[in-house]
C-alpha cells in the first residue's frame, strides 16, 4: 500500500474554516456534506421541537396558574383572619384602658396616650386591611398575573410564541450553514481529493504520496521562459514513484465548471510547480542533496511528469507538457512508466522532498 503523508489541502482549509468559527461538531466531509443536503430537514425538526416546547409551556401554565390561584386565596383568607385578630386584640386592648377608674393623675395621662395610640394602630388596620392582605399576596399575585399574560399569548399567538422561541437555534444553524457555504469549493474539492487518495493507496509500498505539498521562497524564483516571479507553489498531491515524480492536481469540475472563463487553468499551475521542483532537485541532486547512485556517463535527473485528475468531466482536448486523466486512468497511466531508481533512492527523493516540505520556506 502507498505510504501517505499530510491530509488533503482542501480538507485542512474546509476543517481550518470551521474551527476558527467555533464549528466542532463535524468528524468529516460527508457529515458537512449531509448537513447541508438536510438543511431544512434540521431546520423543521428545530420548529417542531419547539412547537412541542411551547405546547408543554402551556400546559404546564394551566397547572401553574390554577396552583397559583389557590395559594392566593389560601393567603388572602389567612392574613386578613391574622389582620381580623389584630383588630380584636387592639380593641380588647383599648376597651381595658378605656374603663380604668384611676385617680392618679400621671396614670390617666399615661392610659390617655396609650389609648391614643392604640386607636391610631387600630384605625389604620381597620382602613388599610384590605390593603395590607393585597400587599402581603402581591408576590404571589405578581407571578399569578405573568403567567395567565403568558398563557393567554400563547393560546392567542401560538406560531409567534414558537418563533420566538427558537429563534437563537434557528440563528445557530443558519450561520452555521453560511460558514460552512463560504468553503463550498474546498468542500467538493476534498472530495475530489480524496477519490485521488483513495486511488493511489493502491499502489505498492515503494510509492510515497505527500498530499498539499506547499513551498514559497525568498526571493521569488524567476522563470525567465514565461517572465514570471515565483514566490510560492502548491500541489494538491506529489506521488514519488521509483519511476520519478507525479505532479497531481485534482479537479472535482461539472462541464460547465471547465468552461468558464473565471476558472483559474490548473495547467499553467501546475507547469509552475513542476518548472520550480525541477530547478530545485537539478540543484540540489549535483550538489548531492540528494543521494542517487551514479552512472558513468553522468549525473541522473528525476523526471516530473504533470497530471492533472477531473473526478467529474474531462476535456475532449489535450494539453502540451500536462496529460488530463479521469480518476480511473491515474493508476494505469502512473504503472505505464517502467521504474528507473532503487526502492532506497526512491525513499531518498522522498525524504528530501519531506523535508523540504516541513520546512515551508526556503531562501534562494
Amino acid at each position: 500500500m502507498c505510504k501517505v503523508y499530510n491530509s488533503v489541502g482542501c480538507l485542512t482549509t474546509v476543517k481550518t474554516h470551521l474551527w476558527r468559527h467555533n464549528i466542532n461538531d463535524f468528524n468529516s466531509i460527508n457529515e458537512v456534506i449531509n448537513f447541508q443536503k438536510n438543511f431544512s430537514t434540521l431546520r423543521q425538526q428545530i420548529i417542531s421541537n419547539h412547537e412541542q416546547l411551547i405546547e408543554n409551556e402551556k400546559i404546564a401554565l394551566n397547572a401553574e396558574i390554577s396552583q397559583l390561584d389557590n395559594a392566593i386565596k389560601a393567603d388572602k383568607t389567612h392574613f386578613e383572619n391574622s389582620f381580623r385578630s389584630e383588630i380584636e386584640e387592639l380593641t380588647l386592648k383599648l376597651s381595658s384602658l378605656s374603663t380604668s377608674t384611676s385617680s392618679n393623675f400621671i396614670q390617666k395621662l399615661i392610659n390617655f396616650i396609650k389609648r391614643s395610640s392604640l386607636k391610631k394602630k387600630l384605625q389604620c388596620l381597620e382602613l388599610n386591611l384590605d390593603n395590607k392582605v393585597s400587599y402581603a399576596v402581591s408576590n404571589l399575585v405578581d407571578q399569578y398575573q405573568y403567567k395567565t399574560n403568558r398563557h393567554q399569548f400563547i393560546t392567542s399567538h401560538f406560531r409567534d410564541a414558537v418563533n420566538e422561541s427558537c429563534l437563537t437555534d434557528i440563528n445557530k444553524l443558519e450561520n452555521k450553514r453560511s460558514v460552512i457555504d463560504e468553503v463550498n469549493n474546498s468542500i467538493y474539492g476534498a472530495i475530489g481529493e480524496h477519490k485521488v487518495v483513495k486511488e493511489l493507496e493502491n499502489l505498492s509500498d515503494d510509492n510515497i504520496l505527500i498530499n498539499d505539498f506547499y513551498l514559497s521562497f525568498h526571493p521569488a524564483i524567476y522563470n525567465r521562459q514565461e517572465k514570471d516571479y515565483i514566490k510560492s507553489i502548491q500541489i494538491d498531491h506529489l506521488l514519488i514513484t521509483p519511476s520519478g515524480i507525479f505532479l497531481i492536481e485534482t479537479k472535482n469540475w461539472s462541464e460547465k465548471s471547465l468552461a468558464s472563463l473565471d476558472l483559474r487553468s490548473p495547467v499553467q499551475q501546475i507547469k509552475r510547480t513542476n518548472f520550480v521542483l525541477f530547478k530545485i532537485l537539478t540543484g540540489d541532486i549535483s550538489s548531492d542533496r540528494v543521494r542517487l547512485k551514479q552512472h558513468h556517463w553522468g549525473d541522473r535527473k528525476i523526471p516530473v511528469k504533470n497530471l492533472i485528475v477531473l473526478t467529474n468531466s474531462k476535456p475532449n482536448e489535450e494539453f502540451q507538457y500536462v496529460k488530463i486523466l479521469t480518476v480511473n486512468e491515474l493508476l494505469g497511466y502512473i504503472k505505464y512508466f517502467k521504474p528507473m531508481f532503487t526502492n532506497a533512492e526512491t525513499e531518498a527523493i522522498a525524504s528530501y522532498l519531506l523535508n523540504l516540505n516541513d520546512q515551508k520556506h526556503l531562501t534562494q
